[in-house]
């Protein structure tokens, strides 16, 4: 197996990062009967000025310096919730609405199971970037309560010295906001914002439509270049309702709003499609996995519609047998599209591999490793799910593969992969 630098470097599933979320009362009201949220409202608005004070600094000495701008995340709730009541023209202090809109809220431990399966791209901005360094934008998927999986970010630096060096996370972690009604039932594509004043690292991405409800699932980021030049930052992930899967599509510019597209076409039933980073020969390309086992290479005249592939890959050695499919999108090398790969060996033991495949022939297979790059071992084998090793995308840089990688579905670790290195374990 090929030695890597493991950086020192590892992030854990940290209960404490809480965001405040939206606390939805399924009860509707059945004919004269009040839902809940009308009896909610209603018990508020009788209490008296000062109560409704007292109430409300009991709140805010409890959950005031564990959020970003409280008050106005409560105010910002009660907004949303006014939309479904009637209220007759009643005169409602802010005291009052803020304690409403802190009815509506609870506290979401967003990675308090799990922190894993990372992507990592360029950050659209490298202003003051020494030679031999750049910046990076990290995705990671997020687990917590229900074992629902969120899209958390991180933004570092990796130098010419392969180091690593992440932004420090802000105390309070904020969610992104589609700016629609609370009662409006979102289907199909939906844009959400990050905050004005939130950083990327500080920011999460929760499900919204009822497609996701369960889960955005490993999104891989890739950096896509258009035919004119322009720069898009992509990403394909699984949305989950909790009994169906459905592939998606995020687009983003500027990592302030994100559009949230469900793909179309019969290979996005599947999960892990993969973008490659670049048309070829016209056509948009991804890697996917079409039948659980095999890799499959998908050409498309739209980046939304994905159906069939022909196959690429099948598993040949003992570490890929059960399965095989991609780690993030192909990476563009001078020899070719290098693509990292994850197999399924005995014991459901999981391992990361490479292949390299022709610049202007994807189909074409030129090499590929016979052991694994990275594998579970040692103390990487023990956690949530033991024995994986997992990554949703890694990049060049300089002469390494940066690589980071998620470890038993608990915490994420990273290494720098030199290439010329790699190149020689294939055949």
């Amino acid at each position: 197996m090929l030695s890597v630098h493991n950086h020192h470097l590892r992030l854990y599933a940290d209960p404490s990062r809480v965001v405040v979320r939206p606390f939805h009362l399924a009860w509707q009201s059945n004919g004269s009967v009040p839902s809940r949220t009308e009896r909610l409202v209603r018990e508020v608005l009788k209490m008296d000025e000062r109560t409704a004070h007292d109430q409300l600094e009991v709140v805010l000495k409890d959950f005031e310096e564990r959020h970003w701008q409280t008050r106005r995340v409560f105010m910002t709730r009660y907004d949303e919730i006014a939309v479904q009541l009637t209220l007759d023209g009643t005169s409602i202090s802010d005291e009052k609405r803020q304690l409403i809109g802190a009815y509506f809220c609870h506290e979401y431990s967003y990675a308090a199971a799990a922190l894993m399966n990372p992507s990592v791209v360029p950050h659209h901005d490298q202003s003051g970037m020494p030679d031999g360094s750049q910046r990076i934008i990290m995705s990671l998927r997020a687990v917590g309560e229900g074992h629902i999986s969120s899209v958390a970010f991180r933004e570092g630096i990796i130098t010419q010295n392969a180091e690593l060096r992440l932004a420090p996370q802000p105390p309070f972690a904020t969610a992104t906001d589609a700016h629609c009604d609370e009662d409006k039932c979102l289907q199909g594509p939906v844009t959400v914002f990050r905050h004005r004043d939130a950083t990327l690292s500080g920011t999460v991405i929760f499900p919204i439509t009822p497609a996701q409800a369960n889960g955005l699932e490993d999104l891989r980021l890739v950096q896509f270049t258009h035919d004119d030049g322009s720069l898009e930052w992509l990403g394909t992930y699984t949305a989950y309702s909790g009994r169906e899967i459905q592939s998606e599509l995020l687009r983003t510019r500027d990592f302030r709003s994100f559009d949230l597209v469900p793909m179309s076409g019969s290979a996005s039933r599947n999960k892990g499609i993969a973008l490659f980073p670049r048309t070829i020969g016209g056509q948009y390309m991804s890697i996917g996995r079409q039948d659980g086992q095999n890799v499959f290479l998908l050409k498309s005249s739209s980046l939304g519609h994905w159906d069939e592939g022909e196959k690429l890959l099948e598993p040949v050695y003992p570490w890929e047998l059960v399965q095989m499919g991609n780690c993030g999108s192909p990476i563009e090398l001078e020899d070719g599209w290098l693509l990292l790969t994850h197999g399924v060996g005995a014991m459901r033991k999981y391992s990361i591999g490479a292949v390299l495949l022709d610049k202007n022939d994807p189909s074409k297979v030129l090499a590929r490793t016979r052991e694994p790059v990275l594998s579970a071992a040692d103390e990487d084998r023990e956690g949530y799910v033991p024995n994986v090793v997992y990554t949703c995308g890694a990049m060049k840089h300089g002469e390494y593969i940066f690589l980071p990688y998620g470890v038993a579905d608990s915490s994420v670790a990273f290494a720098f992969v030199p290439i010329d290195k790699m190149l020689s374990l294939m055949e």
